[in-house]
């Protein structure tokens, strides 16, 4: 498998080598959460996730709050059709969504899994956006909520803290195909169909989140969002956590340029008991 599914475009065999990610060609899974209530309300609903968590990355923030598997790697792995009889072995009815927590990597082994099955209850991508348009359009035949963290407009942020000067060029046009393939469709608080932009704010980087909400504004027909504010420094130069005053910037900001529709985190989500442990 000489992979170019996602934009590193690493061209080497994962059968053989890993990749910028760390993985390999068969899915890795690091830890599943049964009704997990961490996300949105309209991804965890009131039965919860069935959360998948899947190892390596193909971002790698230097901040990221699962360092443990996204940098270092675990978990059990799967072939596509080992992944798929996993899914199928819990009883679905039991959660509100099947949330697959960093796919990026495995996309084209997830979407051989998932192919041709009818599920009960939606399959929300939760990944950090940076993943290729041709990719999504056969992501879009297979998965029902695009559950995406929206993260830098500005190229030497993303250079410095995932070394991707490239995101926000490659991250705007896939969540616009996204956007465009997925019209959102809430039944009883569930997202059955849709995207959630999610924008996690940074210290000392208030700026950036302003010009990522203009954007989403300006490009993003109907957007439904989620500001976060939970940064909690793990690893890496952001060593602090985010002042009042910058949550307050950047949320009165959005409700200014009419972001309304969606989720605004408080200060009290920034601390270490929400980060699963592996």
């Amino acid at each position: 498998m000489i992979c170019t599914q996602c934009p590193r475009l690493c061209q080497i065999d994962r059968k053989v080598s890993k990749g910028y990610c760390l993985e390999k060609d068969k899915i890795r899974v690091a830890k599943v959460i049964e009704n997990f209530m961490w996300e949105e309300p309209c991804i965890s609903g009131k039965n919860g996730a069935l959360a998948i968590f899947f190892s390596g990355c193909n971002l790698r923030c230097e901040f990221c709050q699962n360092y443990e598997i996204s940098h270092i790697g675990k978990g059990k792995e799967y072939s596509p059709d080992e992944f798929r009889n996993f899914i199928l072995s819990f009883d679905l009815n039991k959660f509100d969504s099947i949330d697959l927590i960093t796919p990026s990597q495995f996309s084209l082994q997830i979407i051989d899994a998932l192919k041709g099955i009818k599920f009960p209850i939606p399959i929300v991508w939760n990944s950090n956006c940076y993943e290729r348009v041709e990719v999504i359009q056969k992501l879009c035949k297979v998965i029902d909520v695009f559950l995406v963290d929206f993260k830098f407009y500005d190229s030497s942020l993303s250079q410095e803290l995932c070394g991707a000067k490239d995101y926000f060029e490659v991250a705007s046009k896939a969540l616009e195909v996204m956007s465009k393939n997925k019209t959102r469709v809430m039944e009883n608080g569930i997202m059955k169909q849709g995207v959630l932009i999610r924008h996690l704010i940074l210290p000392d980087h208030v700026k950036d989140s302003i010009e990522v909400l203009k954007y989403i504004k300006e490009k993003i027909e109907n957007p439904f969002v989620s500001i976060m504010s939970q940064f909690t420094p793990c690893k890496g130069r952001l060593k602090r956590k985010l002042t009042p005053l910058e949550i307050k910037t950047v949320l009165s900001f959005a409700q200014r340029i009419g972001l309304s529709e969606g989720y605004y985190q408080d200060d009290a989500s920034a601390n270490d008991s929400f980060i699963p442990k592996f």
